[in-house]
C-alpha cells in the first residue's frame, strides 16, 4: 500500500504534500507539509499563476523534509466526469487505447481535449467489463504538470482526488458511505460501498464563498472576514457573524442533500448511512452538527490515518492539526488502481 511517490494536493487556497512509508510496525507518514497560496493563483482546480504555484512547491520542499521528488498529483475540477460504464473486455493497454473511441458519444468534453482512464469494477471474463470512466480536461492538468517540473520535481502518476479519498479514508463495509470534501472553492462528494464508488460529484462551493458572504455583508476586507469566519464559525459568540456563515452555508448543505436525493432515484434505491468530512473547510466549527441536522445523518471527520500504525514518532508534528484536510495528498501516496 504504501509508496515512495509524494501525495501532492494543489488545491485554491494551499497545497499540501505526504510521504509515507513502511515500517516494520505498519505504514507510517513520514513527512507532510502545506503552504498557502496567493489568492487567485489556483481557481477551481485550475493553475492561473504557475510561477505562484512553483514558488510555492520550492518552499514546501524545503520546509516540510519531503526526500522524494516524484509526486503522485492529485486532480479534482468540477468538470471532471466520473460515470459508471461497460465496455468492451480488453488487455489494459489495449483498453486505454481504445478509449476515445469506445466513449466519444458518452462524454459532454471533446476526447481530444480530455485525459481518459477506465477503472474495472469486476474482473469479468465476458466480452464485457464494468467500470468506471473518468474523463478530465487536458489543459488544467499540463498546466500543473509544467509547474510542477518546474520546481524540480517529476510527475510520476495522476490520480483522481476523489480515489484518493477512498484510499486513506473510506471505512470498508456493507453500508452505503459518503465522504464530503470541503475546499476553498470546491466540494467534493464520494458516496461509495466498501471503497467501490456510487456516485462521485464536485461543485463549485466551498469556503471562500462564506468568506466572502461575511466580507461583504460586513463591508470587511476578506482577510478579516475569513479571521472572523474562522475564529466564529458556527457557535461562535459574534451572532452577526453566526448568522451570515448559518446564511451562507445553506447554499452548500443542498447540493450535499441533492447528490444523496440522486443516490434515492431510478433503480438505485440507496440510501447514505453515514458521513464522513474532509478538507479544509470542513473544520468550520458548528458544521458537523448542522450538516447532521440537516441531512438527519450521523456526520463525524474523516480520519485520513485509519490504516496506519499511529505512534509519537509516526505521525509529523505539522499534520495534528490538518489532520482532516490531509485527507487526499495522504491517500494519494497509497498506491491506485
Amino acid at each position: 500500500m504504501a509508496s515512495s511517490l509524494v501525495g501532492l494536493d494543489i488545491g485554491s487556497a494551499s497545497i499540501r504534500a505526504a510521504e509515507t512509508g513502511k515500517r516494520r510496525d505498519g505504514l507510517a507518514v513520514n513527512a507532510f507539509g502545506a503552504v498557502p497560496l496567493p489568492p487567485g493563483a489556483v481557481q477551481a482546480g485550475v493553475i492561473q499563476d504557475e510561477a505562484a504555484v512553483t514558488a510555492a512547491l520550492k518552499h514546501l520542499w524545503s520546509t516540510a523534509r519531503l526526500r522524494g521528488r516524484k509526486v503522485a498529483l492529485g486532480v479534482s475540477n468540477p468538470q471532471v466526469v466520473v460515470r459508471k460504464m461497460d465496455l468492451a473486455n480488453l488487455p489494459r493497454a489495449e483498453l486505454r487505447r481504445s478509449l476515445p473511441f469506445q466513449v466519444r458519444d458518452s462524454l459532454p468534453l471533446p476526447v481530444e481535449r480530455s485525459l481518459l482512464d477506465f477503472y474495472p469494477l469486476d474482473h469479468s471474463d465476458g466480452e464485457t467489463v464494468e467500470g468506471l470512466l473518468v474523463a478530465s480536461p487536458k489543459e488544467p492538468v499540463v498546466a500543473a504538470i509544467r509547474a510542477i517540473q518546474k520546481a524540480g520535481l517529476q510527475v510520476a502518476k495522476v490520480d483522481l482526488g476523489s480515489f484518493a479519498l477512498l484510499r486513506s479514508a473510506a471505512f470498508l463495509d456493507s453500508n452505503v458511505e459518503a465522504i464530503v470534501e470541503i475546499g476553498a472553492q470546491m466540494t467534493t462528494v464520494i458516496a461509495h460501498v466498501d471503497a467501490v464508488p456510487l456516485i462521485v460529484r464536485t461543485v463549485p462551493r466551498g469556503g471562500a464563498e462564506i468568506t466572502e458572504a461575511i466580507a461583504a455583508r460586513m463591508s470587511i476586507d476578506l482577510a478579516e472576514a475569513e479571521n472572523r469566519k474562522r475564529q466564529n464559525g458556527l457557535i461562535g459568540p459574534d451572532t452577526a457573524v453566526t448568522a451570515l456563515i448559518d446564511e451562507a452555508v445553506r447554499p452548500l448543505i443542498n447540493e450535499v442533500r441533492s447528490s444523496f436525493a440522486y443516490l434515492n432515484t431510478g433503480d438505485r434505491q440507496m440510501r447514505v448511512a453515514r458521513v464522513m468530512l474532509a478538507g479544509g473547510g470542513a473544520l468550520l466549527a458548528g458544521l458537523p452538527a448542522k450538516l447532521a441536522a440537516h441531512l438527519n445523518l450521523d456526520v463525524t471527520f474523516a480520519d485520513p490515518l485509519i490504516r496506519f500504525n499511529i505512534g509519537r514518532r509516526t505521525v509529523p508534528e505539522a499534520l495534528t492539526p490538518s489532520r482532516v484536510a490531509a485527507a487526499v495528498c495522504i491517500g494519494l501516496t497509497m498506491g491506485a488502481a
